[in-house]
C-alpha cells in the first residue's frame, strides 16, 4: 500500500476484545457490507451498539474520465487511475452513488466512542474495510470485527475478539485490483483498434474464454467414427433372481472389440489400440444370427466387495457446480441465493476454499446424523477434510448450517422462499452426511462364452453392483454431469448369482451400432471444474468471471452449454499469437501463487507490480517480468499485428479447393472465399454454433446473395422486388433506381441530396413465410401495406391496417387496436373493423391475450404456470408476475421447464424495474414576484435545515 501503509499501520489496535472502554454510555459503530446483514445483527449487539452498513464497496479506481478528479486530469497516468512512476499508487475515487453514504457514515461517528469494522472475513471484505478507514479518517479507536455466520453467539463473540487490520490482506485486494486495471487498460485498446471497439481483456475472463474457444475448436476438429457390437438378453434360468439380465460382446475369438475410448479425435484408431478389431455392421449382423440357438456358458466370475467414502463439504466451487447440476442454477444465481441465507444467518460464510470443519459443526452433524438415521450410520471417529484446491487460500471453515445446532430443512421451509430453501437443504444434506459411515456393497464382473456356428468363439460381459450399506447415501448423493457418461453413486444393477461353467440362453441378441462423440462443450458446472482445476481465479471470483464472457458477447448458451461467439475466436486468436503468456493457464495460475505471497506478507506489493508492468526479475523464465513487462509487450506488438488475418477464421476447403473462412467485421461476423479473384461472402446467423458450420451449411449461405434473392417486377412501379435477410429478421424492399447527382457537387450537397431522395417501401415477412419461397405475390401484399380498410361513416376518420413492431393492428386517428392474426391486415373488412372499434378498448392484461406459444409447468418459486408468449420484443417466458425475454441461443423449441425457471429467477432477482420520475414541477409564480428576495432565501435556508434534521434523526434511530 505503499504511503497508505502508514494508515493502515496507524489504525491498529491490540488484540483485547471490546473491553476497553466498556462503560456507560459508550457507543460504537458498526459497519457492515449489507442492509439485510446491518438489520440481522442490531438485535444480537444490543443498544450500545450502531449498525449501518456501506451497500458494498464505496470507492474505487476511476470508471472513466469524468471520474478523474480535476487535479489529475493533465497527469500522463490519469488514465489508468494508478500512478505507474510513483510507486503504483492508486487513485481512488468515492463512486457518486456513493457519496450520500459516506455523508450518512460521517455523520453518525461524530456520535460514537469507537468504530468496528465489520465487513466479510475475506480478502475483498478487508479492503473494503480499508477503503472506509480511509474515506472516512475516523478520530476515535478503530477494531476489526471478523464472524463467519451471522447468530447471535457468534456476533457476540466476534465483537468480544476484536483484531487489527491486515494489512497484507489488503495489499494483496488491492495489487490484485491494480493488476486487474494494468492488464484491462493496456491490451483492451488492442482489441478496439486490431478486432471491434468495446471489446474488453482481463487477467481471468481471457483465459476463461480461451478454455471456452479451446473446447469449440476441439469439436470442429472433430472425425466421427462408428463402430458395432452387440448387446445380448442372457437368460440364467427359472430359478434365478433376477432371470434375465444384460450384456455385450466384447471380443470374438480372442480379439478385443473396439470401443468409443479406442479411437481419437481424428476418427482413427489410435497408435496404442491396432490389435483390437472394429466390428462392421455386416459382420455384427452376421455373428448375431450366428449366435441364434447357440448354448452359452459363464466363463469366469469376479466378486469385490467396494466401499464409497462421503463426500467432503461444500466450498464454493463444490456448491456452484452442485446447484449447477442438480438444480440448474447458474453460478451466479447460486451465489445470489447463497448470499442471502448467509446474511439472514441461515448457512456459514459462502465464499470459501476450505472444507473443514470446526469440532462444533462436527459434533452437531454427528448428532443430528445420528438422531435421523442410528448411530450405525455414523462414522466411528469425526471426519475432517483436507483440502484439495491448487492455491487453496484464506482457510475458513466449509459451507454449512450456521449455528451449534443445524436447523433441519423442515424447520426453515416456513422461512424460505423456493430456490433458498433448495440450497440450503442440499447444504444440510451434504454436512450430515460428511460425517456418516461409509458406504458398501459389492460389484461383479462376468464374461460369458458362445460359439457361432460360423466357428467364431464370442466373449460376452456382463456387471453388476449391489449397495449392501447405504451409509451417507442415504443422506445424500451426488449429481452426476450424464453428457460425460457419468453414473449416480447409489445406482445399483443387481446380477444373479452365478457360477463358472454354468449353462446359459440368449433370450434376445441385437446388433447396436455407436458413433463416437466429440468432447461435451462446457456448461458453468463443469467450467467452474476446470478453472479450479488448472489453479485460474479464485472460487469467489467465478460466478463474476462467467457472467462477465457472456455479458461482453464471447459466449453465449445454447440450453446449458457455453458455445464461444466468433468474436472470441478472433480474440483468442490474437491474444495466442501475440500475448501468449497473458492467456497461457500455467502462467496464469502461476501469478496466483505470486499474489498469495503478497497476502502472505512475503512480497512487496509496489516492487511486484514495477517488475510486472516495467520488466524485471520475477516469476519462472518467460514470465511476463522477464519477457520486459507488459507495457514493453503490448507497445511492442501494436504495429505486428495483421488486423485480417487476426479477423480470418480459417474453417475448410470447399469441394473446389476454395479455402471458407469465418471474417469477424465490425458489424459483425460473416463467411467468405475466393473464387476466380473475387470475394464471395455470406451472412452468417448469429445462433449457428461454430462446430455446427459444416461445408453443407456454408454453400446453401453462399447460395444466398447478399443482395438477396430476386422476385420479379412491380407490374405498377417497374421496380425490382427482393427477399433479403437483416439484422432482425428476413423482409422483401423494391430496388429503386440510384438518384443522379453532379460530380461536382459538394458532400454536403450530396447528402442533402440523398436524404430528400424516395425511401423504398420494406416489409417484414410473416412468421409463417420463408425466404426461400415467398413468391412475387406474397412480397407485393406486404409492400401494399398499411391497407386502406374504409371510412368510419360516423367521424369520417380512415381505418388501415397496419403490420407494426408490436404485430399487426388497426389504426384510426390516434386510437390503435390490436389484430389477432397477421392474415387479418389482408381480409379484415370495414364492418368488421367498426365492430372491433365498437367495443371498449382494452390495455395491457385485460387485452385479449394471444395463446401461449409453449407451456412449460409450474414454476418452483412462485409454482404458478410457466408459458412461453411472443411479445413485442420477440419471444418471452412468464409466470404471470415476472417476464423474462429468451436469450440468443433459446430456442422456443427445445425450451426445458429448467431453462424457463432460470430466466424468471434472474429476472426476479433484478426486481421491479424502477418507476419513472415524476416532471418536476414549475415553481408558483405569481405569489412568488411580492416576497423579498431575503425573505426567500431564509425561508429556503430554515427549509434545509429542518430537512437535514430530520434526516439526521431518522439516521440516529437507525
Amino acid at each position: 500500500m505503499s504511503g497508505e501503509q502508514d494508515s493502515v499501520a496507524g489504525a491498529r489496535t491490540k488484540k483485547n476484545g471490546a473491553a476497553a472502554g466498556n462503560g456507560a454510555g459508550h457507543r460504537r459503530l458498526v459497519i457492515v457490507e449489507s442492509p439485510t446483514k446491518a438489520r440481522k445483527i442490531a438485535p444480537y449487539l444490543g443498544g450500545g451498539y450502531v449498525v449501518e452498513s456501506s451497500v458494498g464497496h464505496i470507492r474505487d479506481l476511476p470508471r472513466g474520465a469524468a471520474d478523474v478528479p480535476a487535479q489529475y486530469k493533465g497527469e500522463a497516468w490519469a488514465r489508468l487511475g494508478v500512478d505507474v512512476d510513483n510507486g503504483f499508487k492508486a487513485l481512488y475515487v468515492v463512486t457518486p452513488d456513493k457519496k450520500s453514504k459516506v455523508t450518512e457514515l460521517k455523520g453518525l461517528l461524530k456520535d460514537v466512542d469507537e468504530l468496528y469494522l465489520a465487513t466479510d472475513p475475506d480478502r475483498e471484505g478487508e479492503a473494503i474495510a480499508w477503503h472506509l478507514l480511509e474515506t472516512l479518517k475516523p478520530k476515535v479507536p478503530v477494531r476489526r470485527m471478523v464472524f463467519h455466520e451471522v447468530t447471535e453467539q457468534a456476533i457476540r463473540a466476534a465483537a468480544d475478539s476484536t483484531r487489527e487490520l491486515d494489512a497484507d490482506l489488503v495489499d494483496a485486494q488491492e495489487t490484485r485490483r491494480i493488476l486487474d486495471r494494468l492488464y484491462g487498460y493496456e491490451v483492451s485498446p488492442v482489441l478496439w483498434k486490431k478486432v471491434m471497439p468495446k471489446l474488453s481483456a482481463g487477467r481471468v475472463q481471457s483465459v476463461a474464454t480461451r478454455i471456452v474457444v479451446e473446447r469449440e475448436r476441439e469439436r470442429m476438429r472433430f472425425t466421427s467414427a462408428s463402430y458395432w457390437d452387440i448387446s445380448a438378453t442372457m437368460d440364467a434360468g427359472e430359478e434365478a433372481s433376477p432371470r434375465n439380465f444384460p450384456a455385450r460382446l466384447v471380443a470374438v475369438d480372442g480379439a478385443r472389440l473396439a470401443t468409443g475410448r479406442d479411437f481419437g479425435s481424428d476418427g482413427q484408431l489410435k497408435a496404442s489400440n491396432h490389435e483390437v478389431r472394429v466390428l462392421a455392421e455386416a459382420d455384427a449382423r452376421r455373428l448375431a444370427d450366428a449366435l441364434k440357438q447357440r448354448d452359452f456358458k459363464v466363463a469366469s466370475v469376479e466378486e469385490k466387495p467396494y466401499t464409497r467414502k462421503p463426500y467432503a463439504p461444500f466450498m464454493t466451487s463444490t456448491l456452484q457446480q452442485e446447484a449447477g447440476r442438480k438444480m440448474r442454477f447458474t453460478s451466479e444465481r447460486t451465489m445470489r441465493i447463497a448470499q442471502k441465507l448467509y446474511e439472514n444467518g441461515y448457512i456459514t460464510y459462502m465464499r470459501t476454499d476450505s472444507t473443514t470443519l470446526s469440532e462444533s459443526a462436527i459434533s452437531a452433524a454427528r448428532s443430528q446424523a445420528t438422531q435421523l438415521y442410528g448411530k450405525e450410520y455414523v462414522s466411528p471417529t469425526p471426519r475432517q477434510y483436507t483440502r484439495k484446491v491448487k492455491n487453496a487460500q484464506e482457510a475458513h471453515e466449509a459451507i454449512r448450517p450456521s449455528g451449534e445446532v443445524f436447523r433441519t430443512p423442515g424447520q426453515v421451509a416456513g422461512e424460505l422462499d423456493t430456490d433458498e430453501f433448495r440450497l440450503y437443504e442440499m447444504i444440510w444434506q451434504r454436512t450430515i452426511a460428511s460425517q456418516m459411515a461409509d458406504a458398501k456393497g459389492t460389484t461383479m464382473s462376468v464374461r460369458i462364452v458362445g460359439n457361432a456356428t460360423s466357428g467364431e468363439e464370442c466373449t460376452f460381459a456382463a456387471s453388476g453392483r449391489t449397495i449392501t450399506f447405504a451409509g451417507f447415501l442415504k443422506a445424500y448423493v451426488e449429481a452426476v454431469d450424464t453428457e460425460t457418461g457419468g453414473e449416480a453413486d447409489d445406482k445399483q444393477s443387481r446380477l444373479p448369482v452365478l457360477e463358472k461353467d454354468q449353462a446359459l440362453t440368449a433370450a434376445e441378441l441385437s446388433p447396436d451400432g455407436h458413433t463416437t462423440s466429440p468432447p461435451a462443450r462446457y456448461s458453468e458446472p463443469s467450467l467452474v471444474s476446470k478453472l479450479e482445476e488448472l489453479g485460474i481465479g479464485r472460487p469467489s471470483t467465478y460466478a463474476s468471471i462467467i457472467k462477465t464472457i457472456q455479458d461482453r458477447g464471447y459466449v453465449w448458451k445454447k440450453g446449458a452449454a457455453l458455445v464461444p461467439s466468433w468474436v472470441a475466436f478472433a480474440v483468442i486468436g490474437l491474444m495466442e499469437r501475440h500475448f501468449e503468456r497473458l492467456v497461457d493457464y500455467d502462467f496464469t495460475a502461476g501469478m496466483e501463487d505470486e499474489l498469495d505471497r503478497i497476502a502472505a506478507g512475503d512480497e512487496q506489493r509496489a516492487q511486484w507490480l514495477s517488475k510486472f508492468y516495467f520488466g524485471g526479475d520475477m516469476g519462472v523464465d518467460g514470465s511476463i517480468g522477464r519477457l520486459g513487462g507488459l507495457k514493453k509487450l503490448v507497445e511492442g506488438s501494436v504495429e505486428d499485428i495483421d488486423a485480417r488475418e487476426i479477423n480470418s477464421i480459417p474453417l475448410f476447403s470447399d469441394e473446389n479447393g476454395h479455402t471458407v473462412v469465418v471474417r469477424v467485421g465490425r458489424y459483425g461476423p460473416y463467411l467468405e472465399r475466393e473464387v476466380d479473384g473475387n470475394s464471395q461472402r455470406a451472412n452468417l446467423p448469429e445462433d449457428l454454433p461454430p462446430d455446427e458450420l459444416t461445408q453443407e451449411i456454408a454453400e446453401k449461405l453462399f447460395a444466398t446473395p447478399q443482395e438477396g434473392r430476386t422476385l420479379g417486377t412491380d407490374p405498377v412501379s417497374g421496380h425490382e422486388i427482393v427477399a433479403k435477410e437483416g439484422r432482425f429478421g428476413p423482409y422483401v424492399t423494391e430496388v429503386l433506381p440510384e438518384i443522379e447527382i453532379p460530380e461536382d457537387a459538394t458532400a454536403a450537397q450530396k447528402k442533402a441530396a440523398k436524404a430528400k431522395a424516395p425511401k423504398p417501401r420494406t416489409g417484414s415477412l410473416f412468421k409463417s413465410m420463408d425466404i426461400e419461397t415467398i413468391t412475387l405475390d406474397d412480397a407485393l401484399k406486404l409492400l401494399s401495406l398499411p391497407r386502406v380498410v374504409g371510412k368510419d361513416p360516423e367521424s369520417g376518420d380512415e381505418i388501415t391496417a397496419q403490420n407494426g413492431r408490436y404485430g399487426p393492428y388497426l389504426k384510426k386517428g390516434t386510437d390503435s387496436r390490436s389484430l389477432s392474426t397477421e392474415d387479418q391486415l389482408f381480409s379484415i373488412t370495414l364492418d368488421e373493423a367498426l365492430k372491433i372499434y365498437a367495443e371498449p378498448k382494452q390495455r395491457g392484461r385485460s387485452a385479449t391475450a394471444k395463446p401461449p406459444l409453449k407451456e412449460l409447468g409450474d414454476d418452483p418459486v412462485s409454482g404458478k404456470p410457466m408459458v412461453v408468449k411472443d411479445g413485442r420484443f420477440g419471444p418471452y417466458v412468464t409466470d404471470g408476475e415476472y417476464n423474462a425475454t429468451l436469450r440468443k441461443g433459446d430456442e422456443i423449441e427445445s425450451l426445458t421447464a429448467e431453462r424457463a425457471a432460470e430466466l424468471l429467477a434472474e429476472k426476479r432477482a433484478k426486481g421491479p424495474a424502477p418507476k419513472r420520475k415524476a416532471p418536476a414541477r414549475k415553481p408558483a409564480s405569481t405569489t412568488a414576484k411580492t416576497v423579498k428576495a431575503g425573505t426567500t432565501k431564509k425561508a429556503a435556508a430554515a427549509k434545509s435545515t429542518t430537512a437535514k434534521r430530520s434526516s439526521s434523526t431518522a439516521t440516529k434511530a437507525k
